[in-house]
This record gives C-alpha cells, sequence and structure tokens, in this order.
C-alpha cells in the first residue's frame, strides 16, 4: 500500500530536503584530488548537526556512515574511506537528513576534476535519466511510467541500467511503499496521487547492469567493473505536478 502526506507533511519533509540540499552545494565546492570520502562524510554529519538534522541512514540495519561514497564502479552503498579521490575519479555521495522525525534523501555523482569524454557521457545520462523519471511523477501515472521512462533514457544515452536497487517511498522512514524500479512497463503498477513522496534514483553504467556486494554486504560494484553515476531526488506528487523536496 502506498503512503499519503497532507501538505504539512509534505512542508516537513522539504526541511529535511534543504538540509541535503545544502549538503551537496557545500561538497561541490569541497570535492576536488587529494579530498577522501571519509572527510566528506564527517563534513557532512557536522553541517547537518549544525542545522538541527540527523543523518538517518547512520545505523540504519546497521550501516556504520553518515553517507554513502561510491567510487567508480561502485554502484552504490560505498562505505567512506581514507584513500584520496584522484582527478578523474567518479565518486556519488548519497545521504539522507532527517528533521523531526522526517525524512529526505538525494544522491549526486562528482566528477573530481575535469570527467573524460566517456565519464561525461555517463553523468549527462544518469542526470537526464532521473529526470526524465521525475517528469512522469503526476497524477494518474503509474509506477512503470517512471521505470519505463529511466529505461528508454538510458537507451538514448548509450548506457544500461541497474535494475538491483530501486527507488521508494519516503516520510517517517527511509523506505516506504511504494516501491519506484528503474525499468517498467508505461501504464503499470501503483497509480500516482496527490500526496505521495517518492525517491527517483536511477543508477546507469557504461557497461553492463549486474553488481556484486562486497564481504561488507553493503558496497554494491557492477560484475564487470565499469563505471556508474546516479542522481536522486525527493519528489512530492502534487496538483501543480512534481515538487522537488531536495533542491535550494
Amino acid at each position: 500500500m502506498a503512503e499519503w502526506k497532507s501538505e504539512e507533511e509534505i512542508r516537513r519533509i522539504r526541511r529535511a530536503g534543504q538540509v541535503v540540499a545544502e549538503c551537496h552545494e557545500a561538497i561541490a565546492k569541497r570535492i576536488a584530488p587529494g579530498v577522501t570520502t571519509q572527510e566528506i562524510d564527517r563534513f557532512v554529519e557536522r553541517l547537518m548537526a549544525e542545522r538541527g538534522a540527523w543523518p538517518a541512514q547512520k545505523g540504519y540495519l546497521g550501516y556504520p556512515y553518515a553517507t554513502c561514497a561510491s567510487v567508480n564502479e561502485v554502484v552504490c552503498h560505498g562505505f567512506p574511506d581514507t584513500i584520496p579521490l584522484q582527478e578523474g575519479d567518479m565518486v556519488t555521495i548519497d545521504m539522507v537528513a532527517d528533521v523531526d522525525g522526517w525524512k529526505a534523501d538525494s544522491a549526486w555523482t562528482y566528477s573530481i576534476g575535469r570527467p573524460q569524454p566517456t565519464a561525461a557521457r555517463l553523468l549527462e545520462g544518469a542526470k537526464q535519466a532521473m529526470l526524465r523519471g521525475i517528469a512522469e511523477c503526476r497524477i494518474g501515472r503509474r509506477i512503470g511510467d517512471i521505470g519505463a521512462a529511466v529505461m528508454q533514457s538510458a537507451r538514448q544515452s548509450g548506457h544500461s541500467v541497474v535494475t538491483s536497487f530501486a527507488g521508494h517511498g519516503i516520510g517517517r522512514a527511509i523506505h516506504e511503499n511504494p516501491e519506484v524500479g528503474n525499468s517498467g512497463l508505461s501504464g503499470s503498477g501503483v497509480r500516482l496521487e496527490a500526496g505521495m513522496v517518492l525517491t527517483v534514483e536511477p543508477i546507469l553504467t557504461t557497461g553492463g547492469g549486474e553488481i556484486w556486494l562486497d564481504r561488507d554486504g553493503w558496497t554494491a560494484r557492477t560484475r564487470d567493473r565499469s563505471w556508474s553515476a546516479q542522481f536522486e531526488h525527493t519528489i512530492a506528487v502534487t496538483e501543480q505536478g512534481p515538487i522537488i523536496l531536495t533542491c535550494l
């Protein structure tokens, strides 16, 4: 069953979304060759605390960090570490802020220095796939329409989609119904209604979409070691159309 939020509850989620957006804006100014993902993780936790927020991923199902930091072939859920980022790397920073019990979720892939042409195309392809999915978050559309739009966009840009992970409802909990797949059939699945709050979060790769997990049980990598990129926003379905809650 999908869950619906009142206008006031959506405003509360948006407050958490503003914190996430502020963190991403600050990361974009700080991330550079030589910086470590552990430094970014600690910075995010401090900034959230200054804004009265809590990093909701920390402790969730035992996850030990405030952010997920996924470098190059890591598609998601990578652990922050002390390895300096290098010129040409790509890293996805994913985070969930909790403000007064309400949560918002967003991921962004950053290029370290100037990206190579293949990486630049991947970044643009992943961002466009997210935007195409968001455009389907309208009253009367269905969950399958989101996944179908993501898949079509990825194919047009020449990339594969990782279908092992999906978006989701969000609010009081990080993961709520419905699941928002990154592939699907148009016209299938749950019908979207005003008050739904969802994440749209496609992961695209330069190779295949198959993944495997590291021994830590969290870090997911592409099987063929191709690079990946992910963009994610938290979206409210409203009478006025989709509203992004994780932007400034």
